[in-house]
């Protein structure tokens, strides 16, 4: 299944396809220079196939080519840069710090 994952900045989140099937979705705020990422959900029926991590990946990858600083108030994205740190907690607003 050709999976696809977009910005959809009028509902200031990125979205995850399958199909083109809505599965999920990362909500955020954006301020100047910064990007809160404040909800991730994965529709039952597409849990467990790795489109979080997918979709946080794109945001994240996303952030830095806004260069944008990472406030990740999510659990979900909080503990995606923790396992992913070598390559994306530099990122992080040091507002933000927690531990890696």
């Amino acid at each position: 299944m050709d999976t696809s994952v977009v910005d959809v900045p009028e509902r200031e989140r990125y979205e995850v396809s399958v199909g083109g099937e809505l599965a999920g979705f990362v909500q955020y705020r954006v301020e100047p220079g910064v990007i809160a990422f404040v909800h991730t959900e994965i529709e039952s029926g597409h849990e467990g196939k790795g489109l979080g991590g997918t979709l946080v990946k794109h945001a994240l990858d996303d952030a830095r080519r806004r260069q944008l600083r990472v406030r990740p108030f999510c659990p979900f994205v909080r503990g995606y840069i923790a396992k992913h740190s070598d390559d994306y907690a530099d990122l992080v607003d040091d507002r933000e710090r927690f531990e890696l």
